[in-house]
């Protein structure tokens, strides 16, 4: 069990039987009245993000969240399959699992997923991946003020804003985490 009053970024708990994610908190004593904490935090299996304030003394169970890295097979249309790396057991799933990460996935590349209770609810890219542009405009030549960009869209089909001299068939390498570009290959 851990207490309200303990309550730290990046703190696990469960509520109502939902895994929840501490984002935020700050510890209150008003000059009159109880202390409290004011606090926010994300529900793990949705994303949704809720602001609460809670006693210091409140209890809940800690939210045991287990991650394995694991590898992108491939997809039948409707699912998505990931093998365990020590075990090569496959588990599928759905495109509302994976929909943040998949745009950044290649067959055979490594992904972070975690668990809660045994079922899979985030699937995370790795930091830094390196695509092949697919689909781009040339750039035009003169229109180099600084900081243009242009959309391309790549290997795996997310589209990424790049500097103007990249073509298609470059390789290059992508910040996941803001779908920035960072350089070519």
């Amino acid at each position: 069990m851990i207490s309200a009053g303990d309550f730290r970024k990046g703190v696990t708990f469960e509520m109502d039987g939902q895994p929840f994610l501490i984002i935020d908190f700050q510890h209150v004593k008003p000059g009159k009245g109880a202390a409290f904490v004011r606090t926010k935090y994300k529900n793990l299996k949705s994303g949704v993000l809720r602001e609460e304030t809670f006693n210091p003394n409140d209890k809940f169970p800690k939210a045991v969240i287990e991650t394995k890295e694991m590898q992108y097979l491939y997809s039948d249309g409707e699912l998505y399959y990931f093998m365990d790396n020590e075990s090569f057991e496959q588990i599928p799933l759905n495109y509302d699992q994976v929909e943040d990460a998949i745009k950044w996935l290649k067959e055979n590349d490594s992904a972070t997923i975690r668990f809660y209770q045994g079922s899979a609810f985030q699937v995370e890219a790795p930091n830094f991946v390196e695509l092949e542009v697919v689909e781009c405009e040339p750039g035009v030549k003169g229109d180099t003020t600084t900081n243009v960009t242009k959309a391309a869209t790549m290997e795996t089909g997310a589209i990424v804003q790049v500097p103007l001299f990249v073509n298609q068939g470059d390789k290059i390498r992508i910040d996941t985490r803001s779908g920035d570009y960072m350089s070519r290959v």
